[in-house]
């Protein structure tokens, strides 16, 4: 039976390469993105739903680019859009950094979590059952150049994610992964991922899904 999952997140996600200026995004080939990646390398049949929007955060309305950037307010739409759903792969957090939230890192993995509970209470696994949740901690930014002004504070906050997002994995009950300790954000604008860093984020993601109850090896 095909297995199905949705791979939830930002920019990161869509496959948006770095930029070195504003104005319309380029984006990844299909192959490329890490959803992509996925679908390939867990070598099982299976569908990969590619969720991703540009300046998505976790559950938190944004003053400047518009409230359908919340990543709550679309979540359960798009679970009940897509189920059944095996699997939720969940990568938000990098936009929750922007100046203009103030966020400390424990908010934001507040707000990560607050998205895991609600995949668990959505019942849109197979059967009416609860999802598996997958929580990727993004990588730490690099070095910013054109999103300095909007992520000022970031680069000291950034690193700080990773320890809280375990925290509130373990405290949430679903798996976690620590991008940052396979991949870098990519120094020509310090937040998105260069083709190396999506195939390997691809690949990482396939061997903790592998790793899950129920998910063949491969």
């Amino acid at each position: 039976m095909t297995k199905t999952i949705l791979c939830y997140g930002d920019s990161n996600t869509w496959g948006c390469p770095p930029r070195r200026h504003f104005g319309d995004m380029p984006r990844y080939g299909v192959d490329v993105r890490w959803g992509g990646v996925v679908r390939t390398a867990l070598g099982i049949d299976c569908a990969v739903i590619e969720e991703g929007l540009g300046g998505r955060t976790t559950v938190w309305d944004d003053p400047v680019e518009g409230e359908h950037k919340n990543g709550k307010t679309y979540l359960t739409p798009c679970l009940a859009s897509h189920r059944p759903l095996d699997l939720v792969v969940v990568m938000l957090g990098t936009n929750d950094l922007k100046h203009r939230f103030g966020l400390s890192a424990a908010d934001i993995a507040a707000g990560a979590a607050a998205l895991v509970d609600l995949i668990h209470s959505s019942g849109t696994g197979p059967g009416g059952t609860k999802p598996g949740v997958l929580l990727i901690c993004p990588p730490p930014v690099g070095r910013l150049d054109l999103f300095a002004s909007m992520f000022e504070g970031a680069a000291e906050k950034s690193p700080q994610l990773a320890c809280h997002f375990e925290r509130e994995a373990n405290a949430h009950g679903c798996a976690f992964l620590d991008a940052g300790k396979v991949i870098r954000s990519s120094d020509i604008d310090g937040i998105h991922l260069e083709v190396d860093a999506q195939q390997t984020l691809g690949h990482a993601v396939a061997q903790a899904i592998k790793r899950l109850p129920g998910w063949p090896a491969g």
